[in-house]
């Protein structure tokens, strides 16, 4: 037996840019093993596999896996997947329309749309991000041992790390410039001690950025992915990071993320942030995405 698959790339507008992603299709009988195996062999920062839905009133239910470990929701599979779906069924034209995907974190409504060659999908994060109780956070010193970076590298302004969840937990570190963020890279045995403290296996450090509001770089080589070019959880969980710094206002920001520039694969990500009465009340997060190839895949035995 063999399943259809496509690949396409997520939070760019042109092929061979932004984050890859796997879309298996038919993957109802799969069990999580298989879906693991076919996500080792596609070696892509995340695979989606697509299910018929629990309730028969949403668009499809889903399951997310990095090469060596299944995730409860991501930003670029879910921006990816909704954008698959809505243009397979959509036909040729402009067209807006809502896709429900069932993830393991929870339903994620998304709606896609397209204006000309332009198409586009935004999502409201499943889950607020919020603050966890359980972390220790490293010192600076460390922090910077761990990215090779100075120690006076880390922060800038109000922004300090921090460690923030919503579903998947990050490690946010702030750095003082974009010569810094191209030099940062992960740096053992620091990187395993500050993660393991932190109780993240994934590290966001970010700057301001020249043309958008921030820069960005993600680092999760304990997950199997060395880098990756656009984390759409990340993004939206950096609304926490972004309010502990007082770098948001009461009412609706609008954000631009560029990551993956230091890879070779640009990506922009648009990250809307509503803030009531002094906290995060909704996170959106919104991208494009182009089909790149297609087939067909044996089942693994």
């Amino acid at each position: 037996m063999m399943l259809a698959f496509h690949t396409c790339d997520v939070f760019t507008d042109r092929r061979y840019a932004g984050n890859p992603l796997g879309i298996v299709l038919g993957a109802d009988d799969l069990t999580a093993v298989q879906m693991q195996t076919i996500a080792r062999e596609f070696n892509l920062s995340e695979t989606i596999f697509v299910q018929r839905p629990v309730n028969p009133a949403h668009t499809a239910r889903v399951r997310i896996f990095l090469p060596f470990a299944e995730i409860p929701f991501a930003g670029h599979p879910t921006i990816g997947c909704a954008i698959h779906l809505a243009t397979g069924a959509a036909g040729p034209g402009d067209f807006d329309c809502d896709i429900t995907l069932e993830e393991e974190a929870g339903l994620v409504p998304v709606r896609v749309w397209r204006r000309g060659a332009a198409i586009r999908a935004e999502f409201k994060a499943p889950v607020l991000p919020h603050g966890v109780a359980d972390a220790v956070l490293a010192g600076t010193d460390q922090l910077a041992a761990a990215t090779g970076l100075l120690p006076e590298e880390i922060g800038f302004g109000d922004h300090r790390p921090g460690i923030w969840q919503g579903g998947p937990r990050f490690l946010f570190i702030p750095v003082g410039s974009l010569k810094a963020l191209a030099r940062s890279k992960p740096m053992e045995p620091a990187w395993a001690e500050v993660t393991a403290k932190a109780g993240a296996a994934k590290v966001l450090l970010y700057t301001r950025g020249q043309d958008c509001d921030f820069r960005t770089r993600m680092y999760g080589p304990g997950e199997g992915v060395l880098e990756d070019p656009a984390t759409g959880s990340a993004s939206a969980i950096l609304a926490a990071q972004l309010m502990a710094a007082r770098a948001l206002s009461e009412g609706e920001s609008r954000l631009t993320l560029h990551q993956g520039v230091e890879m070779g694969r640009p990506s922009e990500i648009g990250l809307t942030v509503r803030v009531t009465s002094g906290s995060v009340s909704e996170v959106r997060i919104q991208g494009s995405a182009v089909p790149v190839s297609e087939g067909r895949i044996h089942l693994p035995t």
